[in-house]
């Protein structure tokens, strides 16, 4: 998501891309190695050191290549990396979200890929994901990591009550107040952010927009009726309160890892943080299912994850180290490696090895891959969900009506994609 950047952190995104640009600062020679530099926006603690143990095998496998690892808070990154790149001072490799991969590459920040050493192995990557890495015919990305949501939950707290996991947001309802009853534990606690709320919008057949009609959807019937939905899970017997402060992620998740609520919808970066709290000691109490289906029998959740993109504006000899490292951390190898010490979903089936799916987490999260839904190829869908955060906010805390909110989002949106009809 975009935001606004103060004066202040402009300065430091022209100083960060000055020092990470793999040609304005790479200290190479002629008969030297090049050095490429990596911007990676995975989790610092839990993710990173996996990266750089596998950059150590990388530099020792090519003795002509240098990688500089940079970590770059998510949040950050997005308006850093279009910064450096406008000024033609971006990374060499960038771990980009699959939101933003259509529009670095429509103006033109990203190299295409296809016949390259780092795309070699495209035919091992689920389609659908390769997709998603595409805009305009060509493809601008290495899946390295993939997502969706989920329902989770705590199977003890479920058996206690004498509950099965949910296959519609009815039964989610009554599963919920049938947990309160017979544990004294909230059995759902949802979210306000709009990523949150899309599989309300599918299980309704519908979405944000439609491209193909170029027309905005979000304040359609079928829309409202999801986020009808949506907004009922917050008030009821065993549905938490909608939180509307700043932390509400947090305060979700603790609830969530602590025993504290039964069940809430999420996505595999939050595998490794949930066997760390008390309810998930033993790992084969965390349950995961297919978010429940909507009024249509249909049910999903957005494809998410990270591609590996490399930067157009860098000359040949780095655009060549930095394929070469793409398709070595994308590598079946490298992917199973991080999946077993990061607890993250691979984007090659021959990843999936039996090692791999012996994490609960993994392997239930895998089956619920098929019911992804994968993210509209638009360059700006990734910023749509931008004013929605702000509506759906005001419309869980009570501050504006269903109708009101989604007009107003209607009306921003519109802005974002002047050329779609409402």
């Amino acid at each position: 998501m975009r935001r606004g950047i103060a004066a202040t952190a402009l300065v430091a995104s022209f100083a960060l891309a000055a020092t990470a640009c793999g040609g304005s600062d790479s200290g190479d020679k002629a008969d030297g190695p090049v050095t490429i530099t990596w911007w990676d926006t995975s989790n610092a603690t839990n993710e990173a050191p996996t990266y750089k143990a596998l950059i150590k095998d990388f530099e020792a496998a090519n003795k002509n290549i240098k990688v500089k690892y940079v970590n770059v808070p998510f949040d950050q990154a997005q308006n850093k990396f279009d910064t450096a790149a406008g000024a033609s001072g971006a990374p060499d490799v960038l771990r980009s979200d699959v939101g933003w991969t259509p529009a670095f590459a429509k103006k033109g920040y990203f190299l295409p890929l296809d016949g390259t050493e780092a795309l070699a192995d495209q035919a091992k990557f689920k389609p659908n994901l390769i997709e998603q890495a595409q805009y305009d015919g060509k493809t601008y990305g290495v899946p390295f990591v993939t997502d969706t949501l989920a329902l989770v939950y705590n199977k003890q707290l479920f058996a206690k009550a004498g509950v099965e996991a949910p296959k519609t947001w009815d039964d989610l309802k009554t599963a919920a107040a049938t947990i309160k009853a017979k544990t004294g534990v909230d059995g759902y606690w949802g979210s306000t952010a709009a990523y949150y709320a899309q599989p309300f919008l599918f299980g309704e057949g519908t979405d944000t927009v439609d491209a193909s009609a170029k027309k905005i959807t979000v304040n359609s019937a079928a829309a409202k009726k999801g986020y009808g939905t949506w907004l009922s899970l917050f008030s009821g017997k065993g549905l938490h309160k909608a939180d509307t402060t700043a932390d509400a992620y947090a305060h979700i998740q603790d609830a969530f890892v602590n025993g504290k609520v039964a069940a809430i919808i999420q996505g595999p970066w939050e595998i490794t943080n949930f066997y760390k709290g008390s309810a998930f000691t033993d790992k084969s109490n965390l349950g995961i299912t297919t978010v429940p289906a909507g009024s249509t029998g249909k049910a999903g959740a957005p494809t998410g994850g990270h591609n590996l993109s490399v930067y157009a504006g860098s000359d040949s000899a780095h655009q060549k180290a930095a394929e070469k490292f793409v398709g070595f951390m994308t590598s079946a190898k490298s992917q199973t490696q991080i999946a077993l010490k990061n607890s993250t979903l691979p984007t090659r089936d021959d990843a999936y090895t039996a090692e791999v799916k012996a994490d609960p987490g993994i392997a239930g999260y895998q089956t619920v891959l098929a019911s992804a839904q994968p993210r509209v190829a638009l360059p700006e869908y990734s910023s749509l969900l931008t004013p929605l955060d702000t509506e759906l906010l005001k419309i869980a805390g009570g501050k504006e009506s269903l109708d009101k909110g989604l007009g107003n989002a209607e009306t921003a949106i519109a802005k974002l994609v002047p050329d779609f009809s409402k």
